[in-house]
């Protein structure tokens, strides 16, 4: 009898872990948890929200940060194509540098696309890319911050748009009232604006499209297991150069003979001032980098839903230093039309939320249903260090893997 109550014990522990202990019961009143264990809980539960929070400052730095300078350095120097090339020189031996790094620490190799995968996956990802970056930052030539950040935020649009081109949306009704309502709030928000230019509007919401393509196409390569871009450093390794091609035909046609010609560069009379002119580009490739690293890292660590948040937050501290710090000018139809496009954004991010539950919730039922394989008493012969192990998985809203072998 005995013989039989250990054998039932012994299954239901191997099935418990077979199929996945995750660990809920055990933090959230199981026996088998003690004191302590709830006190090393609170403290990766603090972890985790700090460095959620970390990562979230960093981005909101670097992110408004480079465009308030970017929009103050091409006042200096009108050389807007040329600057975002050499940011991406930067950019591209930054991330050669890290990488180099990561591989002499690990004694790792790191991923080195072949050619044909080169170009087939990050070719257009690498152009849209480009001309995104290249033409937001010509359009601080012509327009405030203000009116750039609020046209910016139309990119919410064409990323609906091309994620429903490439399945990576449903197609649903409430999509288009979202659309409407972006459209209608930026249409009222330029609206009779003292400060709007045709020509940066133009360049900016040219610059939203492509984000919008940049942005749906870089989820699907990083997404491909198969590619193995899923690090943000070998993403932004790989696409620089791309990013480069495609943008040096349009900074040779456009500022190739002003550049010659200029005395900030090739016809300079004081080397103190070349030297001033390379310190700026090189510091606003600083930024551009760490911004864009910011954004990857928060996204990884996080989730989309985070990251779009924290997106609208940014807007609207972009806007607020814009108004009381840049000298922009908001009419009251521009401020209704503020708040109804980030109205739009804000219904935009909640319904992706729910929806996103929706297409969880079969398997949310599926876990409580393994979940309930585990009993108190097989929690207790769980150690401490597997308890934190599926804690770490839990937080991150992570799956853990299954066993194949038998216990």
């Amino acid at each position: 009898m005995s013989l039989g109550t250990s054998s039932a014990s012994s299954s239901k522990c191997s099935s418990a872990k077979r199929y996945g202990c995750f660990g809920y019961r055990r933090l959230h009143g199981s026996r088998s948890v003690q004191p302590s264990r709830y006190r090393t809980y609170a403290v990766r539960y603090t972890a985790v929200a700090l460095r959620t929070i970390g990562l979230i400052v960093l981005y909101y730095c670097f992110s408004i940060g480079i465009t308030f300078y970017q929009k103050w350095f091409i006042k200096e120097f009108r050389f807007p194509l040329t600057v975002v090339i050499c940011h991406l020189v930067v950019k591209f031996i930054l991330s050669g540098v890290i990488r180099l790094v990561f591989q002499m620490c690990t004694g790792r190799p790191r991923i080195l696309l072949t050619w044909s995968v080169y170009v087939k996956q990050l070719a257009i990802t690498g152009v849209a890319s480009a001309l995104d970056i290249g033409f937001s930052n010509w359009s601080f030539e012509f327009i405030t911050v203000s009116l750039y950040t609020m046209t910016k935020s139309t990119c919410i649009i064409f990323i609906l748009g091309f994620s429903l081109v490439f399945g990576l949306e449903k197609r649903r009704c409430s999509l288009v009232f979202i659309v409407l309502l972006i459209a209608l709030g930026l249409f009222m928000f330029t609206y009779q604006s003292t400060q709007f230019n045709t020509e940066g509007f133009f360049l900016v919401l040219s610059a939203s499209f492509l984000a919008g393509l940049r942005w749906t196409l870089a989820q699907l390569v990083m997404q491909r297991k198969e590619v193995g871009l899923g690090n943000p450093i070998d993403m932004i390794f790989h696409v620089q150069p791309w990013m480069i091609l495609g943008l040096l035909p349009l900074a040779i046609a456009f500022e190739g003979i002003p550049i010659a010609t200029s005395e900030k560069v090739f016809r300079f009379h004081e080397v103190e001032m070349l030297v001033r002119t390379g310190q700026y580009v090189l510091a606003g490739s600083v930024l551009a980098f760490f911004m864009e690293l910011s954004e990857y890292l928060l996204l990884t660590y996080t989730s989309s839903l985070t990251l779009s948040i924290a997106g609208i937050v940014k807007e609207v501290c972009t806007l607020y230093l814009a108004v009381n710090y840049s000298g922009d000018e908001i009419s009251f139809m521009n401020f209704v039309g503020l708040v109804i496009c980030l109205l739009g954004i804000a219904l935009h991010v909640l319904v992706k939320s729910l929806n996103s539950n929706e297409e969880n919730a079969p398997l949310h039922k599926h876990l409580e249903s393994e979940q309930n394989l585990l009993t108190a008493d097989d929690a207790e012969e769980l150690s401490e260090q597997e308890e934190l192990v599926l804690f770490e998985l839990h937080s991150l809203g992570k799956r853990p893997p299954r066993s194949t072998g038998t216990s």
